[in-house]
Order: C-alpha cells, then structure tokens, then sequence
C-alpha cells in the first residue's frame, strides 16, 4: 500500500514453511561449496564494497521504495546502509583468533567460524537500514542467509535482491523469503538447520522466537526489540539544544522507532519555556506534513492503516485518562495515514500513554521537580 494515499501498489507472492525449506537448503549447500570457509576475508570483503557502490548508484529508486519522506531516506537511511556494508567490508578481511602462549609441547589457539545458516527477520520501520544491519556482519563473517522482510515493507529487501546477484555473490549466499511472520517467520525460528537468529521487532515476537529456539536446536538468538525510552531535561540544560534533540527524539521517521524518546521528562523551572517551544516545532511540522515526494515535506504518514489505527487507538486513550492534549491529536488530511504530531500533558505515570511504547508521533511531557525525585518516574514503565 502507499501510505500517502492508501491505494495498492502492487501485489507480492507471500512464502510458506516450505519455501524457507528451500530456502536453507540452498544456503546450506552455498555455505558448505561457494562461501563460508571456502572464500577468504578479502573477497568477501570485496563484494560488500561492490554491493555498498551498487546501492549508492541506485540511491534513488531505493529511496523511493522505502516509502516514507523521500529527501529523509535518501539522506539518512540509505546514505548509512551504504556505509554500513562499506564498514563490514573492511572487517571482512580481520576476523581473526588468537595463539595461546602454554609450553612448548604443544600448541593451542582459537579461531572464529561462521555459524553457516542465519535466519533474520526484519520490521518496516527502517526497511533497508535493518536489512544492512543484519546483511553486513553475516556475510562478512562467511555466513548464509535466509531473511524475511515485513510483509509490509518487502519492496525494498526484493530490489536489494538483484543488487546481491549483479555484485557476484554465488548463488544461495541470500535467499530472501516474503511472508508473515506466523508462517515464515516461526519457520525460520523453528528451523532445525538455522544455527543462529537475528529478529528486530516487538518483544511479544522476541518471547516467541526465543521459545521457538528452546524448543527446536538451541539456536543462538539476537534481539533487538521495543522500548519506552525518556528523555530528561533538568534545569540547567542548554534549552535549544534540549528541544532540538527532544522533537527529532519523538518525531522522526513520524515517531515510527524502537528508540524513540516518547516520554519527556522536564524539571519545573525549564518546564514552560521548553514546552511553548517545543510546541512550535510540532506545529511546524503540521505545516510540512504531505506528499512525502514533494520538496520541503517533513513529515509524513504511518506506515499502514493498522499501525495508524495503532496511534490513533493511544491518543483517545490518552483523552479518556484524563491526560490533555496540548497540539496535535487528529488525523492530518483526508487521505492516507497521516497524523498531527502530538503533545500530552498533565499525565501521570499509569497511564497508558506513559507505560506503553506508541510508535507514532506522540509526545509525553512530564514535569519533575528534583533530581531526588525524578528516576522512579522515568523507569516505572511496563
């Protein structure tokens, strides 16, 4: 779907257990004949650095498939992918053990291998970012890859596809499965042949895939999952440095981010001034809210109707707990799944909007008098 509008793009096939099946066999017999051990750093390394030129040829039309503000994906989250491979290519060539010093009858040393097969599954935030992420250390080290892009946002992973072939990499080095995550993404948390996960997303699917290993070959787990993170701004901070951070905190990618700064904690004697400009920004962003394609547009909409039913869902309940919504709070336009950047205030730390991760623009700003009594406040969440 375009977020922008709401209409269909274009229809993808969704895998089953059965194409992940396929999927790691062929990454099983690549790693055991073309890569893993059979390829040394230096050329690996030399197809990341091909794979980080390929991208930054294409910057354009991968911009433009990430579908959100198109000038914000070009500078940022493909400009840092391209860097990412660009950084993993020149490991590549330095993963190295160590010579134990014992005595001279014998010889003891260490050396890191591939795991071989690594299953990785990807969120819709940052469609490209994440799949670097995850893409850059596993092939530098000589791993396989099995990956599942959100069924949302697969557009940007299968485009990535063909840049993988056009750099060299043997066939069955990346196999990329589109699907649900029931379907295919347990399949990849319950693959027998899988050694290794790697899952950024919501933590009820980190629980699970942790289970899903326990239960299967002990496979090794990396997650990287949801957050409520504060931001603390005490008395004495510098006021316009505080409110630049705090609004691209919460505002950026349309609050749409694991790390965003959703809970705003401000100590009373800089509360007012903080707030009245902080205010500003989010009003300005109402301004520069819309096509994400047009030049000067800021911000743009969610990712789906879900995520924006999602937002819309914790701002009522903001309302109906009591909390006041000082800007922002609506739908913006008559299409599309754009919404107002939202400030709350007079909150309280049970309420729903302090306790549980959004993801969408939408701001808590609390009030703290001192230090002493602040942290409680900060990291009473569920």
């Amino acid at each position: 779907m375009n977020p922008a509008t709401g209409k269909v793009i274009t229809a993808v096939a969704a895998g089953s257990s059965k194409d992940v099946d396929v999927a790691v066999d062929v990454a099983k017999k690549a790693y055991k004949t073309s890569w893993g051990l059979k390829v040394p750093g230096t050329v690996r390394g030399k197809l990341l650095y091909k794979l980080a030129e390929l991208l930054e040829r294409d910057i354009d039309e991968f911009a433009a498939l990430e579908r959100k503000v198109y000038a914000n994906a070009k500078a940022g989250d493909i400009r840092m992918s391209i860097e990412v491979f660009r950084y993993y290519a020149g490991w590549a060539d330095k993963v190295q053990g160590k010579t134990i010093e014992t005595n001279e009858d014998k010889l003891a040393y260490t050396r890191h291998e591939p795991y071989g097969v690594v299953g990785q599954i990807i969120p819709w935030n940052f469609p490209l970012m994440m799949l670097s992420w995850k893409f850059g250390p596993a092939l530098a080290t000589g791993n396989t890859i099995v990956l599942k892009p959100s069924e949302i946002t697969p557009l940007t992973a299968l485009r990535f596809a063909d840049l993988v072939n056009e750099a060299g990499f043997p066939p069955g080095v990346v196999n990329i499965v589109n699907g649900y995550g029931s379907t295919v993404g347990q399949a990849i948390a319950d693959h027998p042949l899988i050694e290794k996960v790697a899952f950024t997303g919501s933590t009820l699917v980190g629980r699970k895939i942790l289970k899903a290993s326990s239960e299967s070959n002990l496979k090794v787990v990396t997650l990287e999952l949801g957050g409520k993170s504060p931001t603390i701004i005490f008395d004495d901070a510098d006021l316009e440095q505080a409110i630049k951070w705090a609004a691209y905190g919460i505002f950026t990618n349309m609050g749409q981010a694991c790390t965003a700064g959703s809970r705003i904690f401000v100590q009373e004697g800089l509360y007012d001034k903080f707030l009245a400009k902080f205010t500003e920004i989010a009003k300005n962003l109402v301004a520069a809210t819309g096509d994400p394609f047009v030049v000067g547009t800021q911000h743009g909409p969610q990712v789906s109707q879900i995520q924006f039913d999602r937002v819309m869902s914790y701002i009522e309940s903001g309302r109906q707990d009591g909390a006041t919504v000082h800007t922002g709070g609506t739908r913006h336009g008559e299409e599309g799944y754009f919404i107002q950047p939202t400030i709350f205030t007079n909150v309280k730390p049970e309420m729903k909007i302090m306790q549980e991760e959004i993801f969408g623009p939408v701001g808590v700003v609390g009030k703290f008098k001192t230090e002493e009594g602040e942290p409680s406040y900060c990291v009473s969440t569920l």
